[in-house]
């Protein structure tokens, strides 16, 4: 009996050891803080060698977007004979609670999609507006005369998510928020690993949600973000979807969750109101669009920044035979190529941010920006061999995610949402689990400025999902999250699968650039600076070496007519899942 026992006291010692080594080795995983490794990157059998994966090749139906599990939790609808639109909505619910810092109920919505039975292209604007009470003399009494507040519940305005998946549910879809928010109802009370990217990510918006008592409660962890491989669960996030399961989208517009809204919002100061929630209404608009090389490029009307994507791809069509180049020519190893991509960047975004703002309380001239003959007058400005110096403006933030669906059906749908900036507010609704969107952070208190705040008014939006079309028939549905990225993204992405003839994997794997108005400043990806900064520096570029956390996730989902088949793709920079079936 007792080499029995010290036998067991012994193997128990033993496991003791190993169960400690384990959390250690656990702990050291854990970390993000520690030494690099140290290793060098291998190659692909094919093809492009520095392509991350394989594009995922599907009949029946794909999911891309930035989280696994939100691509799952779409696919799970798919296979359980849901359509694109049901799946999107399913994906779009997991996101939230995945990457709580970009996207959720508290936020807005825009759709691209193709309605097979339609035979049709949809655009759809679920983004909220100001406030009743939301004026520049409000706000001047609140402390506010030069610029918006960049958080708290002066800069949320009305959340139209919800009113969005609801609107494109009952124009298209197959089933209703008991089934398409069933996987993130689930997923919030059981939890979910927290991944680097996203613990990273969860940083920049702990200082933020600091400020107040139900953020801290709801999102943080001992007043710390949540660590790499934590599980996190959201179980107020879980009571919210119930309730629209239950009771539908006048839940969060009408019911309990919107008393909830307007309390805290009144509480902290605000002036959301009851009657600005009921009031809330997505509206269908008519996409706007170019031909660049063949291919039919479609955007977002304003109050988005869609039209800067065209202008751009015009600029590039039109001005580079005049130059003498040929971007495919050139290729992106080329000085030249980025160049010219970066100055015609400029000259959109200067007409993006002089003229973008809520059409329906200014006119903004959309037609000639999307000109090619507006393009051709615009030739003259770009010196070949000089970099320009913009008008500095100030340039959009953000946090936003984004997903694209297709089914066996022919469906395909380009999804954007987002609550702005990380964590946007900051203010969570308390019992509800989500945080109110910062999107009025966007709007002027500039009384020349046409998108200049005042109630019921949408704010100069960057949310931005992107569709391509030749012949009338459905190409791909793509986009690229990332704040005033988004339509230098888009442009980069076309150009690498337009002109060079990369696959949508390898598109979103290339290096890219973003540039900033305001600072003039161009940043590179590591290695694309190794391999052109230099000779951009020598074109009077200002040139910064960065990793790819500012450059936007791209997902996309291309289609050919002739096979069925989707071919799927995911950005790397985030944690990327594209899946099909």
């Amino acid at each position: 009996m007792t080499r029995v026992a010290n036998s067991f006291g012994a193997a128990v010692g033993r496991m003791s050891v190993v169960i400690v080594l384990l959390a250690a080795l656990d702990a050291v995983a854990g970390t993000t803080d520690g030494p690099d490794f140290a290793a060098v990157r291998g190659d692909r059998s094919s093809g492009w060698l520095a392509q991350t994966r394989s594009e995922v090749l599907a009949r029946n139906g794909a999911v891309a977007t930035s989280q696994p599990l939100a691509a799952q939790a779409g696919l799970q609808i798919l296979k359980q004979g849901g359509n694109a639109f049901d799946a999107a909505v399913a994906t779009a619910a997991v996101l939230n609670l995945v990457e709580p810092e970009s996207a959720g109920v508290g936020g807005d919505v825009f759709v691209l999609a193709w309605v097979a039975k339609e035979h049709k292209l949809i655009a759809l604007n679920a983004s909220g507006r100001a406030p009743s009470g939301a004026t520049p003399q409000h706000l001047a009494g609140r402390g506010y005369t030069k610029i918006m507040p960049q958080h708290g519940v002066d800069s949320a305005t009305v959340p139209g998510a919800v009113d969005g998946w609801d609107v494109l549910l009952r124009r298209a879809g197959t089933m209703t928020f008991k089934e398409t928010l069933e996987p993130a109802a689930v997923l919030a009370e059981q939890g979910f690993g927290v991944t680097e990217r996203i613990h990273n990510d969860w940083i920049y918006g702990a200082e933020i949600l600091a400020g107040d008592p139900d953020s801290v409660k709801t999102y943080l962890v001992d007043g710390q973000p949540p660590r790499t491989y934590d599980v996190f669960r959201n179980p107020d996030l879980a009571r919210t979807f119930r309730a629209l399961q239950t009771q539908g989208r006048d839940a969060f517009y009408r019911g309990d969750i919107a008393r909830a809204i307007v309390a805290k919002m009144s509480a902290l100061g605000g002036t959301m109101s009851m009657q600005d929630l009921a009031n809330t209404r997505a509206t269908w608009e008519t996409p706007i669009t170019t031909n660049y090389h063949g291919y039919d490029v479609y955007e977002m009307p304003p109050s988005t920044q869609g039209f800067a994507v065209l202008e751009i791809m015009n600029i590039l069509e039109v001005c580079a035979p005049r130059m003498g180049l040929n971007l495919a020519q050139l290729g992106p190893r080329s000085p030249a190529y980025w160049h010219l991509l970066v100055e015609a960047k400029k000259l959109a975004y200067a007409d993006l941010y002089a003229f973008d703002a809520d059409p329906g309380f200014s006119a903004v001239p959309v037609a000639r920006l999307i000109s090619k003959a507006y393009a051709a007058q615009l030739c003259a400005r770009i010196d070949p061999h000089r970099a320009s110096t913009p008008e500095p403006k100030g340039d959009p933030v953000g946090g936003t995610v984004y997903l694209a669906v297709a089914d066996r059906w022919g469906n395909m749908v380009s999804f954007i949402y987002s609550v702005y900036d990380s964590f946007g507010s900051g203010v969570t609704v308390p019992g509800y689990g989500f945080v109110m969107n910062d999107r009025g952070t966007l709007f002027s208190l500039d009384r020349r400025s046409p998108n200049i705040i005042a109630p019921g008014k949408r704010p100069f939006h960057t949310l931005l999902p992107g569709f391509l079309m030749k012949e009338g028939q459905p190409v791909m549905a793509f986009g690229l999250m990332g704040g005033n990225q988004q339509a230098q993204g888009h442009a980069q992405v076309l150009v690498d699968m337009i002109d060079l003839g990369a696959n949508p994997q390898a598109a979103s794997d290339a290096a890219r650039f973003t540039h900033g108005q305001a600072t003039n400043k161009l940043v590179l990806e590591s290695n694309l600076f190794d391999a052109v900064g230099k000779g951009l520096e020598d074109l009077g570029h200002i040139v910064e070496s960065a990793n790819g956390e500012d450059m936007g996730g791209f997902q996309g989902i291309w289609f050919m007519p002739a096979s069925g088949l989707y071919r799927a793709a995911s950005d790397h920079r985030k944690d990327g899942g594209a899946v099909g079936w």
